[in-house]
């Protein structure tokens, strides 16, 4: 009897202790979301053009959505453009950061020593600068006569002016890049610095050299890590709309997160920006849902 109320009190305890973590989900995840999902479906107000919310769901007007997937998906599809640079801009820029921040990471994680500490410090330090201020040093670095220019003319030997302030691509990405990368950095970090090291000792005195034991071992140990940091990254590259505006501002480089801006600030357009929320939602979801399945799967391999 004894056993079976340790038992009983031991199945009790793990979701008592899971509570606090539903409810703060539910107050900053679920209930927000709610929100957008009553304006999305919701109306407007005809004289002040201010969103109406419906937060009973029988009554849910589809129109805007409707409206938002028409111009899609359709023939007049003018918002099918952002999307698909959204698409491009974050699968690049998400390649170029793990490229950056797998070799940091793993130097920091393997080779670091005593300095480990203070690389992982200079790693977080970009967080404590703001991201807005980050961004308007690159504005004055990429100026017509910037110093990036200059470095490109090689001190005045080449003419050098090109406009990468005016609607680059190339400059978005880069601006995506350089914001991001720290997030991809520390993740990358926590996994490679939890490999076990015996395992990389066992490979080495079977044999294999530097490269198969990163190609054998390491990598496949990593690659968790490696969804997970991407999964970090990307996320919030999908939202992003500061630094197209910032570093574009041209229509011609805008992503999914300026026509969310952009309806926000238009009178009548709110539920226009609930409907790309629940796209980038939508969008989202699956890649996560993929992740959690591979991790136990992987879980359930190892056990």
């Amino acid at each position: 009897m004894a056993e079976r109320g340790a038992r009983g009190g031991t199945r009790l305890l793990w979701p008592a202790l899971a509570i606090p973590g539903i409810v703060w989900l539910g107050l900053l995840l679920v209930a927000p979301f709610y929100v957008v999902l009553a304006i999305l479906f919701g109306g407007v107000d005809p004289i002040l053009r201010q969103p109406v919310p419906v937060w009973n769901p029988v009554y849910w007007d589809f129109t805007q959505f409707e409206y938002v997937w028409q111009h899609i998906v359709g023939q007049d599809a003018f918002f099918r453009p952002a999307l698909l640079r959204t698409v491009v801009y974050v699968g690049v820029a998400s390649l170029l950061c793990l490229v950056i921040a797998y070799p940091v990471a793993y130097y920091t994680a393997r080779f670091a020593g005593r300095w480990k500490g203070a690389l992982l410090a200079a790693l977080i330090a970009p967080f404590w600068i703001s991201y807005m201020m980050r961004m308007l040093a690159w504005v004055n670095l990429l100026q017509t006569d910037g110093l990036f220019n200059k470095a490109l003319s090689l001190g005045g030997l080449l003419d050098v002016h090109v406009n990468w302030l005016g609607g680059q691509p190339e400059t978005v990405v880069m601006g995506l890049v350089y914001g991001y990368v720290p997030y991809m950095i520390l993740p990358l970090f926590a996994g490679l610095d939890r490999m076990p090291a015996a395992t990389l000792e066992a490979a080495r005195d079977l044999g294999a050299s530097r490269w198969e034991t990163f190609r054998r071992v390491t990598w496949p140990l990593s690659r968790q890590a490696v969804v997970a940091s991407v999964l970090v990254t990307s996320v919030p590259m999908l939202g992003d709309y500061f630094t197209t505006d910032l570093l574009s501002g041209s229509p011609e480089t805008s992503m999914i997160g300026n026509l969310i801006n952009n309806s926000v600030l238009t009178p009548g357009q709110t539920g226009q920006a609930g409907a790309f929320v629940l796209l980038i939602l939508l969008v989202s979801i699956l890649p996560m849902v993929l992740y959690v399945r591979y991790t136990r799967t992987a879980e359930d391999t190892a056990s």
